[in-house]
C-alpha cells in the first residue's frame, strides 16, 4: 500500500463523504474486509478523486448519474449527499436527476428524486438554526 496515496484518499473521502461514515467503515473493518477497504480508500479516493482533472462537483455528478445508471441506490444516496458537501446546487442537482431520468428511465428518476429529498430534509435537519 503506497501511504502517501492512502493518506490523501483519506482526507478526501472524509471531506466528501463525512468523517463519521468513514471513520464507521474502517474503524468497523475486520481482517476479512481492511483489504478492501484499504484499496476503496488508495485507489478511488486517492488515485481517482485526488486528480485534479476533474473537479470535485464534476467527479459527483458522474457518480450519480453512474450509480444510478446501475441500480446501486445505496451508494447513490451516500454521493447525493457528498455532491452536496461538494457544493453542488439544488438547482445542478435537479437538473441532473431530470438528465438521469431521461436517461436511465422515469423508475430510476423517480428513485434518485425520492433519496435526494430524504437526504436534503436530513441534512436541513442537521443544519443549525438561526437565533
Amino acid at each position: 500500500m503506497d501511504n502517501e496515496r492512502y493518506e490523501a484518499g483519506l482526507k478526501v473521502r472524509k471531506a466528501v463523504l463525512g468523517d463519521a461514515y468513514v471513520d464507521k467503515a474502517i474503524n468497523n473493518a475486520t481482517d476479512f474486509n481492511r483489504p478492501f477497504q484499504e484499496l476503496v480508500t488508495e485507489f478511488c479516493w486517492g488515485t481517482c478523486w485526488t486528480d485534479e482533472a476533474l473537479s470535485r462537483q464534476q467527479r459527483s455528478l458522474l457518480n450519480l448519474g453512474m450509480l444510478a445508471a446501475s441500480g446501486r441506490m445505496e451508494e447513490f444516496e451516500l454521493h447525493f449527499a457528498g455532491a452536496l458537501r461538494n457544493g453542488l446546487t439544488v438547482e445542478e442537482l435537479r437538473a441532473a436527476l431530470i438528465q438521469i431520468a431521461v436517461y436511465c428511465g422515469i423508475p430510476a428518476g423517480v428513485e434518485c428524486f425520492r433519496i435526494a429529498r430524504r437526504v436534503m430534509a436530513a441534512e436541513a435537519a442537521e443544519s443549525p438554526k438561526p437565533a
